[in-house]
């Protein structure tokens, strides 16, 4: 990796209830009108499940328990931006708070969706996390042109 590359660390949060997935829809540029998770960037010095409540509570406002976390999936990307990206996705399945749009200037909607009736428009990137959790696999790689099947142990 040339000097001053980087990968950069998103947290995603899957807030499950029962068999629905919480999911937010894009306003903006990126995924304009697509459908997302709750997500964003980890910050220096934050670890990955603080990172991960952080931004459950920034986008939707409920407050989760870093310690109640599962984590779900990690995803190697290429091709979402100019570095790569590490995605690494956590399970909610408790939390304190109604869910709500919290970023009304990147999001124009908060709804819950069947876990298995998705709807289409889901960015492929949060996607790729999702259909993990799903299928229960634990790393995946999104976009590498030299992307092998993973091995599962």
């Amino acid at each position: 990796m040339p000097d001053g590359q980087h990968t950069i660390i998103d947290v995603h949060v899957l807030l499950v209830r029962g068999a629905e997935l919480l999911l937010t829809q894009r306003r903006g540029t990126y995924g304009g009108g697509m459908w997302h998770l709750p997500s964003g960037k980890l910050d220096a010095g934050e670890s990955l499940p603080a990172g991960a409540a952080r931004e459950a509570e920034e986008e939707v406002g409920v407050r989760v328990d870093p310690a109640e976390l599962r984590h779900v999936h990690t995803v190697h990307v290429a091709g979402s931006g100019p570095m790569p990206r590490l995605g690494v996705f956590f399970e909610a399945r408790r939390w304190s708070g109604e869910p709500c749009n919290r970023e009304p200037d990147k999001c124009s909607a908060v709804e819950w969706f069947p876990l298995d009736n998705l709807p289409d428009d889901v960015i492929p990137y949060p996607l790729a996390g999702i259909r993990a959790y799903l299928d229960g696999v634990p790393f995946g790689l999104l976009g590498w042109a030299d992307q092998p099947r993973p091995v599962l142990a």
